[in-house]
């Protein structure tokens, strides 16, 4: 069980790569290993000092710092050292530490990335504290919670929406004919209707694709409140009707020719700031990458995510990527740790309304709506009101379970999606991966 996992975990941090940017079951052997070490005493829950791993210095690791600045305030007497990691350096050492049990070295508070938590929840139980007392079910989205509750017990502290949108360049838009108004409540049908005018008016492509990345494909889906597993956490390819479509949108649009390839995370940011492509459909967090082109400033709105019309319960939201936070529990001082992210990301709307202006950051914390900076237009995105308009949409998401093994699911699923757009049926080939994923699970678990 232990070198399946451990092969897992290597596959996983091989997708890693394709998915940065915007994570099997539960093992006997694996909850043996990990409850193997005797819990701190309760003189140990306390401590003068926490660790924090994040990554992503703009983003997360300036958050974590900002929120060390606001406990200081009342807590004077704690230090707080917060470390910048690469992601697929603290996925690597947690999964060492959860599998021997030994927590030597690991930090009080992790960054876990939303579609990696399930396998930690299922197969490490114990690990990770019950965060219930801190984390009020009340004042989050739903679709956080959901990925991080786990036998009605919350584990995390949700942090960033990944709320789905089509950031477009306007100026293309109404050159091909078209009104900002048209962008609104967009089917996919629609939004290939469009990208055919602007290629034909303009000569630019609609959008841009990477082949090893399914960004889009995962959108869709969680568009209409489904995954690549059910909600029991099982293998749902074949049968999936919001895939199977997903899958006939993809190669629609290359079909009719609104695409332009770019392999990789900066050639596909670069394929939009040269203005290659008119649109991105993104997650939110993605405003960054289009304001590198400062020259485009005022040229750039934002659209909802595009429904699929021909799948019943499909809406126009959806979600990309997303972290939360979480305490490990046998680290001595989890108590404090707790006290942290309760004064902090669990409640404290200033830092969070703070942190949309300092980082854009989208929160998933309801009350941070009526914030200020919340509030306020963007000049780059021509004074639209983004963040007010992101935070309304995220209200939206489809909850679903991303279950134990997105990544290792989509190292299938991309030979797949690229067998389907090179003609092979959509029936056959996701029979045969359902096969495949299943394995998948069966290994993992």
């Amino acid at each position: 069980m232990k070198g399946k996992r451990i092969a897992a975990v290597l596959l996983s941090a091989a997708m890693l790569v394709s998915m940065a940017a915007c994570s099997g079951g539960t093992a006997n052997t694996s909850s043996a290993a990990a409850n193997s070490q005797a819990a701190p005493s309760s003189a140990d829950n306390t401590a003068k000092k926490l660790t924090i791993w994040a990554w992503d210095d703009t983003f997360n690791v300036k958050a974590a710092n900002e929120a060390k600045e606001i406990y200081a305030k009342s807590n004077p007497d704690v230090t707080v050292n917060v470390v910048s990691m690469a992601q697929n350096d603290i996925v690597a050492k947690m999964n060492t530490a959860f599998e021997s049990g030994n927590m030597d070295g690991m930090p009080n508070i992790v960054l876990i990335e939303d579609y990696r938590i399930q396998n930690y929840l299922k197969s490490y139980p114990g690990v990770l504290s019950d965060l219930s007392d801190i984390t009020k079910t009340d004042k989050f989205m739903d679709y956080k919670l959901k990925i991080m509750t786990e036998n009605n017990k919350v584990y995390g502290v949700p942090f960033d929406s990944g709320v789905a949108c089509v950031f477009y360049r306007s100026d293309l838009i109404k050159q091909a004919g078209y009104k900002d108004s048209d962008m609104q409540s967009l089917t996919w049908d629609k939004f290939i209707e469009i990208g055919k005018a602007v290629k034909a008016k303009t000569g630019k492509a609609m959008i841009n694709v990477d082949p090893n990345d399914l960004g889009i494909i995962r959108m869709m889906i969680q568009s209409a409140g489904k995954w690549y597993v059910d909600a029991d956490g099982k293998a749902d390819i074949a049968n999936n009707a919001a895939l199977k479509e997903a899958l006939a949108i993809y190669k629609k649009m290359q079909t009719e020719g609104i695409t332009v390839t770019s392999s990789g995370w900066d050639a596909g940011v670069a394929a939009v700031n040269d203005s290659k492509a008119a649109t991105a459909v993104m997650g939110c967090w993605y405003a960054s990458s289009i304001k590198k082109a400062a020259d485009q400033s005022g040229k750039w709105a934002v659209a909802p995510f595009p429904k699929m019309s021909n799948v019943s319960g499909s809406v126009n939201s959806s979600n990309c990527g997303g972290a939360s936070w979480y305490v490990i529990d046998k680290v001595p001082g989890k108590d404090t740790a707790k006290d942290f992210l309760s004064k902090t990301f669990a409640s404290n709307t200033d830092l969070l309304d703070s942190l949309c202006k300092d980082i854009s950051l989208v929160s998933t914390y309801k009350d941070t709506a009526s914030g200020k900076n919340v509030n306020t237009p963007d000049a780059f995105f021509n004074n639209q009101p983004i963040y007010k308009d992101w935070n309304d949409w995220t209200k939206n998401i489809p909850a679903v379970n991303y279950g134990t093994s997105t990544y290792d699911i989509e190292s299938k699923m991309t030979e797949a999606v690229q067998s389907i757009v090179k003609g092979s049926s959509i029936d056959d080939t996701l029979k045969n991966t359902q096969t495949e994923v299943e394995g998948i699970l069966s290994a993992a678990g």
